[in-house]
């Protein structure tokens, strides 16, 4: 993870960065009702594929040319054939609608497949990071349903797939979309608040920006966590040199915190920071 210096800098000279739109307490865009987006493939996910793909065996007729650069047809004949990372990409490809009509429903059929075949293989595999991250694709889809589908908005299924992949593979959007579930029910019990910051911190602590700028408000706001101005203003910058560009809602923020926080919050924020630059995660 990259926490580049202008931030600090801007931290150590009371610089305010460039202001962006707001964020709920559920971690969300503020829009109400606000569906969880779909998160693009991760960077270790990705460098799996790119690897995994030149393995990716292409259909008799297929030419050598044209195995370099895998074609639809060679990964859908791979998909075929039971390869997870053939399969990833094709459910990626049809959830973005990149290169082929958009067609959430052959999606989530392409993640289905990585799921029932490799649900238990081991968190320490080559392949874990694509599988975990088809859970995640599954869990979301059940969070919101698919139009006009037999995949109907469903939140315990949703649960189920989040909490596989959060406890299991240990992956950090699902720990952040099950914090999220936990956090935002209207009548959550105080079993569930815990569960859910527990879910938080962890994700949060593995880099998940989105986690660190949910946890970066409840704590900066006192909003039920003992109000931690400085700790919170940590994970809102972290969570702000992270975000990506239409993730404006981490920027505003971070933006509101900042301005709010004393000389002395900004000053204890920019240590915590430089501590975690150099490895230090206490």
């Amino acid at each position: 993870m990259r926490t580049s210096r202008r931030i600090i800098f801007a931290l150590m000279l009371g610089a305010t960065p460039v202001a962006a739109p707001g964020f709920a307490f559920d971690g969300a865009p503020v829009k109400p009702d606000a569906t969880l987006p779909m998160a693009n493939q991760p960077a270790a996910a990705r460098a799996v594929t790119a690897q995994a793909l030149k393995k990716v065996p292409a259909p008799p007729s297929t030419t050598a040319a044209a195995v370099a650069t895998p074609s639809l047809n060679s990964l859908q004949y791979a998909a075929e054939g039971g390869h997870p990372v053939a399969q990833w990409k094709l459910g990626r490809m049809y959830a973005d609608g990149d290169g082929v009509i958009q067609d959430d429903l052959r999606a989530f059929e392409y993640f289905s497949r990585i799921a029932n075949a490799h649900a238990e293989d081991s968190p320490s595999a080559p392949q874990a990071t694509i599988v975990a991250n088809a859970f995640v694709a599954l869990g979301r889809y059940y969070l919101n349903g698919i139009p006009n589908s037999k995949v109907k908005p469903d939140t315990d299924r949703a649960r189920e797939m989040f909490s596989y992949a959060a406890s299991y593979f240990g992956n950090a959007d699902a720990q952040y979309d099950l914090a999220r579930l936990y956090l935002k029910t209207p009548d959550a019990s105080r079993d569930d608040f815990r569960y859910g910051a527990r879910w938080l911190g962890l994700a949060a602590q593995k880099g998940q920006h989105q986690a660190q700028a949910m946890l970066g408000q409840m704590l900066f706001n006192g909003d039920r966590l003992p109000r931690q101005a400085a700790r919170g203003l940590m994970w809102l910058t972290l969570a702000r040199d992270n975000a990506a560009p239409d993730e404006t809602w981490i920027r505003e923020s971070y933006n509101r915190a900042f301005t709010k926080a004393s000389d002395e919050d900004r000053a204890s924020a920019l240590q915590m920071l430089e501590h975690w630059v150099q490895g230090k995660r206490d």
